[in-house]
């Protein structure tokens, strides 16, 4: 049986969800630029602190990390960390992603029951990610179709991740725009720029959801169709 992680067909079946992400990080990377060379009233940091206060998660704490667009929001211990080119930038590429991250944020704050789901799911889909397809493979190596299963069901875990965090994500995108227009951090007339940010950044969770789909297709095709012909050879 040949190691067909490498196969040409699995980087055929994912190349869709391949060319959609690097379109995607070329839209972020060149909106977030564009945004940036625009200003805005507020730092990055600042913009969150007025939309948690304004909605009550006060309990909130926001904090600097270094990187680059390595915003988060952490619900465990109720921190947001913003990027250094987000926390202290007065722009309208800063401001926006501090807004998504403080959406996440009011998420959590107001129990919006999809949070509550992905949270959960977080632990299962790191450890299907890791392990399901290691476990498939070994399954496949040692010609024990349940093992094989039990790969490919451990990585289901994180494409239901995947599919779970796509509307978070755009639910968060959307509590942002509103809030930064209705608290007045942003006219109305300059949410283009803000809006290019944060569409793309979904793009990339749009592709990566499809990528986890396509790659569960791909594994559960091949031993569903494949396994018969390759017991052949």
């Amino acid at each position: 049986m040949p190691f067909f992680y490498f196969d040409p067909m699995y980087m055929l079946a994912i190349a869709p969800a391949m060319l959609l992400a690097m379109w995607a990080q070329w839209r972020v990377h060149s909106s977030f630029a564009a945004a940036s060379q625009e200003p805005a009233p507020l730092t990055g940091a600042a913009a969150a602190r007025h939309i948690l206060d304004s909605a009550g998660a006060t309990d909130v704490e926001i904090e600097s990390v270094p990187g680059q667009l390595t915003d988060h929001y952490d619900p465990q211990t109720k921190v947001l960390r913003l990027s250094q080119n987000v926390y202290g930038s007065r722009s309208l590429a800063a401001v926006g992603i501090a807004a998504h991250e403080a959406g996440h944020a009011l998420q959590d704050h107001q129990g919006y029951s999809m949070m509550t789901i992905r949270n959960a799911a977080v632990g299962v889909a790191n450890f299907g990610s890791g392990f399901g397809l290691i476990v498939f493979m070994i399954g496949l190596a040692m010609a024990l179709k349940p093992v094989a299963w039990l790969g490919i069901a451990l990585f289901g875990a994180t494409v239901f991740f995947q599919l779970v965090n796509l509307p978070v994500e755009i639910d968060a995108s959307n509590r942002a725009k509103a809030q930064l227009v209705d608290l007045g951090i942003v006219p109305s007339g300059s949410m283009s720029s803000v809006n290019n940010v944060l569409n793309a950044a979904a793009w990339t969770y749009v592709a990566g959801t499809l990528q986890s789909v396509l790659t569960l297709l791909y594994y559960a095709s091949y031993l569903t169709g494949g396994s018969s012909s390759d017991s052949e050879q």
